[in-house]
């Protein structure tokens, strides 16, 4: 986090501290949910703090008279309301979240990294220009629906195409309950067309490729030119990390904004209800076939034939329904293979450990 966020963020938080009540930690987001899972006890021996950036070297936490960096661990991401155990710090509680965003870690190894935590509003992001990608934007509406998080479609660049209006239609393709918007990431145009999702106390996170505007679109909402930012490749129109690490920043009215390095690598898993719930045009299609068995390929009475045939259905949009249910399926069973063996291979250490202390014992 930049010194002035983390600055700004612990200031808010200890603003009216000495009064006792519970305006602080709500200018973190803390609300009724986190709540019920404490008590005024525990809120003293363990008071509630927010990660709000995630560094190698720890989490850096931000609450009540509190702004340190506590070290990493994988079961927390930033977002996550954590409560603080000075004694054991790596004891301390992750509470339960309202969403979690999460996916498939790039690479081999089959593990799962967590994102980002308790986000109400995802501002999936690409520009109105190569790196409009229709695939890549419903497979981050399918992360936002699996997590209960509520998407919005954000096309910047909007300034330098003729017809905006063609992209915008374009994106609406993506899922029928998504907003889509189309603004200049500069100026005062990013406030004025997203002020309404940005109420205070409320956890917004940009999500997109590298070069779409994220981080510009974060500076235009705080009303800084805080976070760096960088021009794209004009071949391509591809971009590079200027963000390098998650961390959320607040802005003037009271929003929490989540700003993120842009993935080139998104696998779902375990995304099943959020791949039904962007395709659900194609989901009420197979409920009407004849057989709940079809394959949507011969098959007679097949209503995703059907429509197909008739212009309702675009062939190109099936074949990315089935992929996204292949890929999550293939990884969500890798994932589960992983637990499985982790498991076996934790019993096993115990095993061997207690035999070894009998033997010990004798």
């Amino acid at each position: 986090m930049e010194l002035d966020d983390a600055a700004e963020l612990h200031s808010s938080a200890n603003a009216g501290s000495s009064s006792g009540n519970s305006a602080p930690l709500e200018a973190l987001g803390w609300g009724p949910f986190f709540a019920r899972q404490t008590d005024a006890e525990a809120l003293s021996e363990t008071p509630p703090v927010r990660v709000v950036a995630v560094h190698r070297s720890g989490l850096q936490v931000v609450g009540a008279d509190i702004d340190e960096t506590i070290p990493p661990r994988a079961d927390a991401t930033v977002g996550d309301w954590l409560l603080l155990d000075r004694a054991r710090l790596r004891a301390s509680r992750v509470l339960s979240r309202k969403s979690l965003v999460k996916r498939r870690a790039p690479g081999t190894n089959r593990q799962l990294q967590l994102i980002a935590a308790n986000i109400d509003i995802v501002f999936v992001v690409t520009s109105c220009n190569q790196d409009f990608n229709l695939a890549r934007l419903e497979r981050y509406v399918a992360l936002a629906f699996e997590a209960e998080i509520a998407p919005v479609i954000v096309l910047t660049k909007a300034d330098l195409v003729t017809d905006p209006q063609s992209w915008i239609d374009a994106a609406r393709a993506v899922s029928d309950r998504v907003p889509v918007v189309a603004l200049d990431a500069r100026g005062d145009g990013p406030r004025e067309v997203l002020s309404s999702w940005c109420d205070p106390g409320r956890t917004v996170a940009f999500l997109g490729s590298s070069g779409v505007g994220k981080s510009t679109l974060t500076n235009a909402l705080s009303g800084t030119d805080a976070i760096a930012t960088q021009a794209i490749r004009e071949d391509d129109a591809k971009g590079r990390h200027t963000t390098t690490r998650r961390e959320l920043h607040l802005i003037p009215g009271g929003c929490l904004v989540l700003d993120t390095p842009g993935m080139r690598e998104l696998q779902l898993t375990d995304a099943a209800s959020g791949i039904a719930d962007t395709f659900e045009d194609i989901e009420a299609l197979v409920a009407q076939c004849r057989f709940g068995d079809c394959r949507h390929e011969s098959e007679p009475g097949c209503a995703v034939r059907d429509a197909i045939d008739d212009g309702r259905l675009d062939p190109a949009r099936l074949h990315r329904w089935r992929k996204l249910l292949a890929e999550d399926s293939f990884n969500s069973a890798s994932l589960a293979e992983r637990r499985t063996r982790d498991r076996a291979f934790g019993k096993m250490v115990r095993t061997v450990m207690k035999d070894a202390k009998s033997r010990r014992q004798r």
